[in-house]
């Protein structure tokens, strides 16, 4: 038997672990389209972009660990281009694999803003790569210009302020992050960006880029204003990775293309399972609603279960997962867990003792959101679990108000 992971990321290599403790021991092979071993992602846009953060990116496992240890069959460097579910063959640039199991976890890639190829000075941040050349442009003290207020862009901003250079962040909507965390706690993102010195532009559009000899000299918006810049970042979402299974039978959801899978991780065709950033998944505490969640915890979770799931399909169960992401802005913590999609939103701790707010449906708490109260988030995460009450649940957090 053999089981084939197509993806060097966190999910993927989470896959591999996890079918070597289920106690699989046949054959594995791991295809991926960097260079890279597999490597943590988050640090990109924090740690590493921090000016005395590390200066290189670490595998999770050496080349020995993954070859020797787990016994994994390397396949790095080049994409997978074509999935024939019929006969289980995945074609990696003309070298077709056999499986009879499959994890795809081919993550997702960076939007890019239009008409920019080729122009130094303007990035994405999703690889290694990425991040170096974000890095090494911030410690020549670039004016830097980041288009979208979301969590990468902030994180990006952050490191800029943190060496003291000027940055504007450029947001199409008139307030961060709003369909990931909503209105109130968007408008106390917004005021963690002024405060430290932020040049936040909201409800503005990016309409081109100017440049000088084939680097980019400033930004123009649709106000008629033009930003100097010398690094851009374009922090604007990203897309799955699924083009190599356009004509396979795979289903891919109408709007991103994401994998569509059941709350098992399964696709539907025989042996092949999705998890991570690529697969929309339906989630039985949220109503079964069906959502692709870009977030490590998320990632790794998923990746473990499709390949048991995989191996195993009879012992599969439903995953019903609580979503968690983190982030640090300017010095401060902010966490989410559970999901945004909510009837009501409530600030249960105001921003002067370090902000909460709660998001409910019906009589339960489907979401928490904090700011610089780490030791609460978690509690809030088990309510969510257990499908606890609103009431309870408000009543907690203003146990919690002078409590850091």
């Amino acid at each position: 038997m053999t089981l084939v992971v197509v993806g060097g990321s966190l999910a993927g290599l989470r896959a591999v672990e996890s079918a070597r403790r289920a106690g699989y021991d046949g054959r594995i092979v791991l295809i991926g389209a960097e260079e890279h071993l597999p490597y943590d992602r988050p640090p990109l846009s924090k740690a590493f972009l921090d000016p005395d953060g590390p200066a290189r990116v670490q595998p999770f496992r050496s080349e020995a660990e993954l070859r020797e240890d787990l016994g994994v069959e390397l396949m790095l460097g080049t994409p997978a281009d074509g999935l024939d579910p019929r006969d289980r063959v995945v074609s990696v640039s003309g070298t077709m694999v056999c499986y009879d199991a499959l994890v795809i976890a081919t993550g997702a890639t960076a939007r890019r803003f239009s008409g920019t190829d080729g122009l130094r000075g303007v990035h994405t941040l999703r690889t290694a790569q990425d991040a170096a050349a974000v890095r090494a442009s911030l410690d020549r003290g670039a004016r830097t210009v980041v288009i979208g207020a979301g969590f990468i862009g902030s994180e990006v901003a952050s490191a800029a302020r943190k060496r003291g250079l000027p940055v504007t962040v450029v947001e199409t909507q008139d307030l961060p992050l709003l369909g990931s965390v909503g209105r109130q706690a968007g408008a106390v993102c917004a005021d963690l960006h002024r405060a430290a010195g932020t040049d936040l532009r909201l409800s503005v559009q990016v309409i081109g880029l100017e440049s000088v000899a084939g680097a980019v000299s400033g930004v123009r918006l649709s106000t008629g204003e033009v930003l100097p810049a010398d690094l851009v970042v374009a922090g604007i979402g990203a897309a799955p990775a699924t083009g190599w299974l356009e004509r396979s039978g795979v289903p891919l959801h109408e709007r991103d293309r994401g994998v569509i899978c059941d709350a098992t991780l399964a696709t539907g065709l025989p042996g092949v399972y999705a998890a991570g950033d690529v697969a929309h998944v339906v989630n039985p505490l949220f109503d079964e609603e069906s959502a692709r969640v870009e977030h490590w915890t998320n990632a790794a979770e998923q990746g473990a279960a499709a390949a048991r799931h995989a191996l195993d399909p009879a012992a599969a169960r439903p995953l019903v997962p609580v979503p968690y992401f983190w982030s640090d802005w300017y010095g401060h913590r902010i966490q989410f867990v559970g999901t945004p999609r909510a009837e009501e939103v409530v600030v249960a701790v105001p921003a002067e003792a370090g902000f909460t707010a709660l998001y409910r449906r019906r009589d339960r708490i489907v979401g928490a959101f904090t700011v610089d109260r780490p030791r609460e988030i978690m509690k809030y995460r088990r309510r969510v679990a257990a499908r606890g009450s609103w009431a309870e649940a408000v009543a907690f957090a203003a146990t919690t108000t002078t409590a850091a």
